[in-house]
């Protein structure tokens, strides 16, 4: 199910309309109380499903796309960063919309939206069941109802994630174009004309994402479920529906593998068993807290707001937590709170 021109560049899904998606490890929240946005633990390894035609299951070369390790109950979450021009990004997980609810379509939809907005939404940690909130991605097993696709649709028959791009319509993908390289030469002629009393060059923060300092034997079936709820919005879009392209630029099919199945499949070992999140806490290291004062939250997806968090099915979470203390949470781009407006004096 790959479209054309999807490629893997490194541990990065490029999808037509210069979208960028990294599937980043992360650690993986409590069930209960909402929290800060974890922090990027780094990339989970992609690799594409036809360089191993002989060692994956019919139903995967019959899908294509690529493929990726996580351990049971592990998080992740996926970062956009890397997208350069406006476009339309739909995420399905068992081919149910994680930002609608609805099932995975080949249309954009606006009522319910269901796709995000690229590059104003930097990253997606999980559904959109709350307000101003996500509950965060989880692998588990299908065949136990865990999965987001079990509860919502009330089978387990795809699992992995799904991905489908939408490009703006071609005339004005020109006209941004043509705008953004007259703001780039703008850009460049003002800083030929050298400082003018500001603080020089803006310093770069790491975001979620960034790391801190023979035969064709059956393989397990993963699929996600939701964790813990996290601060985070899923931004309405505000252009016409009619600005983007009718049909995808491309789709691309991400299965979910064990570990032991990535091994036998790629010869290649594992990424290392999760970090235990006390340990990161108690170490100081920082959690995230990201606010767009120019953006507007889509509301709570009905058919998400009542899926189960997987500890329901596999029982209670036994990682210890710790929550970070006020200094340990990092706030990126804007502010929060409503801006004051200065008069005369």
């Amino acid at each position: 199910m790959t479209g054309a021109g999807v490629r893997i560049d490194g541990n990065t899904l490029r999808l037509p309309g210069e979208v960028a998606v990294r599937f980043i490890r992360t650690l993986r929240l409590p069930e209960t109380g909402t929290h800060p946005l974890p922090p990027g633990l780094g990339e989970f390894p992609l690799r594409r499903v036809a360089d191993y035609a002989d060692r994956v299951p019919e139903r995967w070369r019959a899908r294509g796309g690529v493929m990726l390790p996580m351990y049971l109950r592990e998080a992740m979450w996926l970062s956009f960063s890397g997208t350069r021009e406006p476009a339309a990004l739909q995420v399905g997980v068992g081919k149910v919309c994680a930002v609608s609810g609805k099932p995975f379509s080949a249309r954009l939809t606006r009522d319910p939206q269901n796709y995000a907005v690229l590059p104003r939404q930097p990253w997606l940690d999980g559904v959109n069941s709350g307000k101003g909130s996500v509950r965060q991605f989880v692998a588990v097993p299908l065949g136990l109802g865990a999965t987001v696709e079990g509860q919502v649709t009330g089978e387990e028959v795809w699992g992995g994630v799904q991905l489908q791009s939408f490009p703006l319509r071609a005339d004005l993908l020109a006209e941004w174009r043509r705008r953004e390289q007259e703001n780039a030469e703008a850009r460049r002629r003002s800083l030929a004309a050298g400082p003018s009393g500001g603080y020089g060059a803006p310093m770069t923060m790491s975001a979620p994402g960034a790391a801190p300092a023979p035969g064709a034997p059956g393989a397990a079936a993963l699929g996600l479920g939701v964790g813990g709820s996290m601060r985070q919005e899923v931004y309405r879009d505000d252009r016409p529906l009619t600005d983007w392209s009718e049909e995808p630029a491309g789709r691309v099919f991400v299965h979910l593998v064990t570990p032991p199945d990535w091994r036998r499949i790629t010869g290649e070992a594992p990424p290392p068993s999760p970090v235990d999140r006390a340990a990161y806490t108690s170490a100081g290291l920082p959690w995230y807290d990201y606010y767009d004062t120019g953006a507007e939250d889509l509301a709570p997806a009905g058919p998400l707001q009542d899926v189960k968090p997987v500890g329901d099915w596999l029982g209670d979470d036994l990682d210890p937590w710790k929550a970070p203390s006020a200094g340990q949470v990092k706030p990126l781009k804007d502010a929060p709170g409503k801006p004051v407006e200065d008069g005369e004096w």
